[in-house]
């Protein structure tokens, strides 16, 4: 250990140098992986124990002879890990001038009136193949006539079509014109005091994997806020002098201030309200590691839900009426306000990520724009009929998603918005079955309008598509629909994190923890669970490790709120979001990714490491089970 601009460092085997208060903070959580190289290391500060922490000042006047700056090396290996083009605009970035911003946003780059083709590696796949899926399952198969069946549930199963040219085995990607939707992406990233060092390095090298994966009819404009916000660049199209441009205004970032999110996201709102044309698909993307030191304590206080939700503009919440633009967010480290991260991401319709470890920030990033960069399905709103005369809907289950019952209570619609490539939604629809002097009975009847992001044609798929039941005279005793049972487990897993979530929060962390506990023993008694379904397999490794991040009121505050909200976030949109160790191929909870999400994911591990990386597997909503050899 030497003095490192009056920082510690710590140098590891592999070579890379870190902050020490940074990196022993990291191991304290369990992560033992180079964030730069990813290799595994084998001494790690304070490995033996008990062993006392070693003040800053204690380590200045005498340092471990293991430990050697300087800091500088790991800028030097962040930018040997990037591509050409980041490190050679990396070598000759210069801050970028101060100008005076202009009062209205209305100097973004025009788009393409036909999108340019994305014949880079950057693009994502090119236009939707085939129609939405839509497949149905009821609970059981038939229902006696003389019998009445309260709260018969119906799965609805959706699914978006894949992309041409998708990604093949070997990461191939076949472009042609007119790929993909072009995106209009805001990014608004926390530059305050608390980012300095190796959090600000490894935030521009995520954002040079983002720059670099935007084909030249997306369009990317940065906000970087600290005490205020400040516009880098407008929405410039991402062709190479854009790209360039972008890298140069990144790189130029600097640490110092606090933390004014609703500045910053006022800003974001402005480059999107006041575009002069649009692209298809929208989005922002929030970065913060701290807590808002503004909008809350002056307004509303600590805590306050209504300040919360002040930090959003009221143009962009959901069901405004207004702009219909989620903001995905990302809680970084242990110190960000989670509550407000995953407020503004729900009242937007964005999703909420927690990057725990330092080194994840990039594999997030890119598990993001997997979506965004495959939008196939846009606007998406499904109708339910009842079909029989005697039918009416109890409920409709969709988590997050606006749904609403017909006066008659004889249908209902479910707002469901954009899909990427390959995604899926399960919604439950319940309703009552009566005496029936008939052989079968047809229960419901759906209805898909959408838009192809693509093409900009409205699509209706209206044909006759019935769920139907037998109604024998004595029906058979038959299990419930293994789909179904797989859904009734993912909602009460859900319930069972909002309720343990309610509880630590009121600071009954040994009900929270019992809550989540009763939880598992459901679900281990479930026939889906019996069966080995990877579904349930899923759901009790993120349960199981929610109860660990529950065991005290440190460990809660630390991690263990952020990862159930985001838990929550994934569940309630049936979207992946990054928490844990949820970017790794070894982990469990891999819910909800795309294949294009997947292949994403393992560009970003592969760059960084410099070499190949065991691919993350593909999922559908769950992984599947192994295959017998």
């Amino acid at each position: 250990m030497k003095p490192g601009q009056g920082h510690a460092i710590f140098t590891a085997e592999c070579s890379h140098s870190f902050h020490f208060q940074c990196i022993t903070s990291n191991v304290r959580h369990g992560n033992q992986i180079c964030p730069v190289c990813r290799a595994k290391w084998k001494e790690i500060p304070f490995q033996t124990s008990p062993q006392p922490e070693i003040s800053l000042e204690r380590a200045r006047t005498n340092p471990p002879r293991s430990y050697w700056p300087h800091y500088d090396a790991l800028l030097s290996s962040l930018r040997r890990s990037s591509s050409h083009l980041e490190s050679s605009i990396a070598r000759n970035s210069s801050p970028l001038p101060l100008v005076d911003p202009p009062s209205v946003f209305d100097d973004d780059e025009f788009v393409d009136p036909e999108p340019l083709l994305h014949a880079d590696v950057a693009s994502a796949p090119p236009h939707s193949m085939g129609m939405l899926g839509v497949t149905t399952y009821p609970e059981i198969p038939d229902v006696s006539q003389s019998a009445v069946h309260k709260d018969f549930a119906v799965l609805i199963h959706l699914k978006a079509p894949r992309a041409e040219g998708h990604p093949n085995s070997q990461g191939d990607c076949l472009v042609t014109r007119n790929s993909r939707a072009p995106v209009d992406l805001v990014t608004v990233l926390d530059v305050s005091g608390s980012m300095a060092g190796t959090k600000l390095a490894l935030l521009k090298r995520a954002m040079g994997f983002v720059i670099q994966h935007l084909g030249p009819s997306d369009r990317l404009s940065v906000i970087a806020f600290s005490s205020s916000a400040r516009r880098l660049f407008p929405l410039l199209k991402m062709t190479d002098s854009g790209r360039r441009e972008a890298l140069q205004a990144v790189n130029s970032l600097t640490c110092n201030g606090g933390t004014n999110i609703a500045d910053a996201l006022m800003k974001g709102a402005q480059v999107m309200t006041n575009r002069r044309s649009k692209n298809p698909v929208n989005s922002i993307i929030l970065l913060s590691d701290g807590q808002d030191t503004y909008t809350l304590n002056n307004l509303y206080g600590t805590n306050s839900d209504t300040g919360y939700q002040s930090l959003l503009p009221a143009s962009m919440r959901r069901g405004s009426g207004a702009l219909h633009i989620p903001v995905h967010t990302f809680g970084f480290g242990s110190d960000h306000d989670a509550i407000a991260m995953h407020s503004i991401s729900e009242s937007s319709g964005g999703t909420f990520s927690f990057i725990e470890a330092e080194g994840v920030i990039q594999d997030a990033f890119a598990q993001c724009i997997g979506g965004l960069l495959s939008v196939v399905v846009q606007d998406l709103q499904m109708e339910v009929e009842c079909e029989d005369p005697t039918l009416e809907l109890r409920s409709i289950i969709s988590g997050s998603y606006k749904n609403s019952l017909k006066h008659n209570r004889r249908g209902g619609i479910i707002e469901v918005g954009d899909l990427y490539a390959e995604e899926e939604r399960d919604f439950l629809v319940t309703l009552d079955i009566p005496v029936a002097r008939k052989d079968a009975m047809n229960l419901l009847r759906m209805k898909c309008i959408y838009k192809d992001p693509v093409s900009k044609n409205a699509v209706t798929m209206d044909e006759a598509s019935f769920v139907t039941i037998g109604r024998p005279i004595l029906a058979e005793q038959k299990e419930v629909s293994m789909e179904v049972d797989k859904q009734r487990n993912r909602l009460r897993a859900a319930e069972a994190m909002a309720a343990a979530k309610a509880a630590a929060d009121r600071g009954e962390l040994a009900v929270a923890v019992g809550v989540v506990e009763h939880a598992r023993k459901q679900l281990a008694e479930t026939a889906s669970a019996r069966a080995g379904d990877w579904l349930c397999v899923g759901l009790d490794a993120e349960l199981r490790e929610m109860q660990l991040r529950m065991a005290n009121r440190p460990t809660y505050e630390a991690s263990g709120r952020a990862y159930v909200l985001s838990g929550l976030s994934s569940h309630s949109w049936q979207r992946a979001t990054a928490r844990g160790d949820s970017t790794e191929s070894t982990s469990l909870v891999l819910a909800y990714k795309t294949p294009y999400m997947v292949q994403m994911i393992n560009r970003s591990q592969n760059m960084a490491s410099g070499s190949s990386q065991p691919s993350l597997r593909q999922a559908r909503s769950f992984p599947s089970p192994p295959r017998p050899r």
